[in-house]
């Protein structure tokens, strides 16, 4: 009985969804690339990739034939299943995080209401941090199965990288959590999407500011590349990689772009909201489709920011990397947290 009270519709709608958002996400990341290099062209005054296919459309079909084809090494003094499990834990573990972005209301099909959400856990943010910690792992294990001193070297730098700045982006992420009171996405966009309210940036421009430094360090992003310093570690902690396993890495860096856009949006831009729009007086459908292409049209705002920086500002000194951090993130958010927590109490007294 309990078998035949199952909601299997529900289970298909779930399974469709993550369909739809994974190789979604994949495709994204594919041209993405493109993206990058047609931006760093621009900003150095040159045509970019051109020849293949119109406009060099077909270029990313190009790289990754290119990488499916290469010949697949292995070190012979590499810890081999470590070294294969490396670029499959980054992969999964930036893919994964897409599991509580809304990507916008619901829509109504067959007479059901569809929730664009894979899961709506009441720990959202909370479960993101998990897994974004998680894609630590992948290159501590990549850089130390490698057996390379340089990728080794690589892998420590981006470990502690990442300890570092995941500190000051979760001091920044408490004042927003101050605000809307609860630790789920959907909730915190709509709490900005309630009368009278604005969006967090409104509230929180120094958290913004805070996280989004953070969200370049967890990234890997210029100017916070150390693990991937060419001329200091022969291209780091994925030195001794090739064909697919390379292609995971390089994957895993644009997936975590785009999710780490979709979060700065929902915490601070209002997630799928649209400006001066009463999503009310729209058809369910119509609305919901609005919403995905907002959600959808910030993040490209977020990923030309990230390109643009990585094109304009050169890469800071190790030192100077974990001296930001320490020195002046974590104060400022510590601080942003305190000024924040004032102001509420301020006005709960007021």
């Amino acid at each position: 009985m309990t078998l035949l009270a199952f909601d299997w519709a529900l289970l298909i709608e779930k399974l469709v969804l993550i369909a739809v958002i994974v190789f979604g996400s994949l495709g994204i990341a594919l041209y993405t690339t493109f993206a990058e290099r047609k931006v760093a062209a621009v900003l150095q005054d040159r045509p970019g990739p051109n020849r293949a296919g119109p406009f060099g459309l077909f270029q990313p079909f190009a790289d990754g034939l290119k990488l499916i084809m290469k010949e697949e090494i292995i070190p012979n003094t590499s810890n081999k299943v470590l070294f294969i499990l490396g670029p499959g834990l980054a992969m999964t573990a930036a893919l994964m995080t897409c599991a509580v972005i809304p990507w916008s209301s619901h829509v109504e099909l067959f007479d059901r209401k569809i929730e664009l959400q894979i899961a709506d856990i009441n720990i959202g943010i909370l479960y993101v941090f998990g897994v974004v910690s998680m894609g630590v792992y992948g290159i501590m294990i990549g850089g130390w199965a490698s057996n390379n001193k340089f990728s080794l070297m690589a892998a420590l730098r981006g470990a502690s990288q990442a300890i570092s700045y995941e500190l000051a982006m979760g001091l920044s992420l408490i004042a927003v959590l101050m605000l809307s009171g609860s630790l789920s996405l959907k909730s915190i966009v709509g709490e900005q999407m309630a009368d009278g309210s604005l969006w967090n940036i409104a509230y929180q421009p120094l958290g913004f500011f805070i996280f989004f430094i953070c969200a370049l360090a967890e990234c890997n992003r210029t100017p916070f590349d150390l693990p991937e310093a060419e001329n200091e570690l022969n291209f780091g902690y994925h030195q001794e990689y090739s064909s697919m396993k390379l292609g995971f890495y390089l994957f895993a860096e644009y997936v975590n772009m785009i999710m780490s856009s979709a979060v700065m949006a929902c915490l601070y831009f209002g997630g799928y909201d649209i400006p001066f729009l009463d999503e009310s007086t729209l058809a369910p459908n119509i609305a919901a489709l609005l919403g995905v292409g907002a959600l959808l049209t910030k993040i490209v705002i977020f990923i030309f920011i990230f390109m643009w920086i990585r094109w304009t500002i050169p890469r800071f000194r190790y030192d100077q990397l974990m001296n930001l951090g320490w020195k002046t993130m974590i104060p400022l958010a510590l601080a942003n947290m305190l000024i924040t927590g004032a102001v509420i109490l301020w006005k709960a007294g007021a």
